[in-house]
């Protein structure tokens, strides 16, 4: 049998939010000139495939972009899996995260060739965090409901998929996603962050204002904390495949930003 969760989440995981010591922008990275590499991490319930469109738009630019694969099993797993990409990068790289791949992305992203983080509707705790946490005193999201099985792994509920994860998508492109799920172990929702990359290297976030995955307010004040430069656009927790023009252009402007500043 399985347990439903809305992702208000239980109450076992509602935490405190720790109020952070971070203030204003973070540090700016000591990197100037051109970055050519983007890594895009992918969230829970997907798979990378899904940011096919956001890569075919980065590399028709120029950019060398590499798509990391989840296994969705660990906290430490998925770290890995991102590091293993970033290993492979032959330069200065822009990490991107989704939603649970913000999580990855603040931990993963004290890669030496990291030089920036790109937050797209994504988590964003600190180092000692857990990213339950993030969760603590934000309404509740009652379309996004997940399935948690005996393992302890869950499912986004078949009936509540399109509602809560890509209500902007055909009913076509919504039922492949809702049915090519990956399951993730909910236990890493609760697994305290060694890392925090956003203290120190500079962010950027896109946010879906109307991602029914996280309370609006939640989504701004994870952003605002870490000193991000925001980007809103009308779409659903699915932005990387509804907007990914514009999820593209953001990537492409931190880059740029990069570029100017060396000059």
């Amino acid at each position: 049998m399985f347990k439903l969760i809305p992702i208000v989440l239980a109450a076992a995981w509602a935490a405190a939010i720790t109020p952070s010591a971070h203030a204003g922008k973070p540090v700016a990275a000591s990197h100037r000139g051109p970055v050519n590499n983007v890594v895009l991490v992918h969230g829970a319930f997907a798979d990378g495939a899904g940011w096919r469109a956001v890569y075919d738009n980065l590399t028709a630019r120029g950019y060398r972009v590499s798509i990391v694969q989840n296994p969705l099993t660990s906290l430490a797993d998925d770290v890995k899996a991102t590091q293993r990409v970033l290993d492979r990068q032959d330069g200065p790289t822009l990490l991107v995260g989704h939603s649970w791949g913000g999580t990855v992305i603040t931990e993963a992203g004290v890669h030496d060739k990291v030089v920036g983080l790109v937050y797209v509707s994504a988590l964003a705790p600190d180092a000692g965090e857990t990213t339950a946490q993030q969760y603590a005193g934000f309404a509740a999201t009652p379309e996004f409901v997940i399935e948690t099985g005996s393992d302890g792994y869950g499912f986004l509920s078949p009936a509540k998929f399109k509602a809560g994860f890509a209500h902007d998508t055909r009913d076509a492109d919504a039922a492949f996603l809702r049915d090519s799920q990956v399951p993730i172990n909910m236990s890493v929702f609760e697994t305290r962050l060694t890392n925090a990359a956003w203290r120190t290297k500079p962010s950027w976030a896109v946010i879906a204002t109307e991602d029914k995955a996280f309370d609006q307010a939640m989504l701004i004040h994870m952003a605002e904390r870490i000193g991000a430069r925001i980007t809103k656009v009308s779409a659903s927790h699915a932005v990387f495949m509804t907007q990914p023009q514009v999820v593209a252009d953001t990537i492409d402007g931190a880059a740029k930003g990069f570029a100017a500043a060396g000059r």
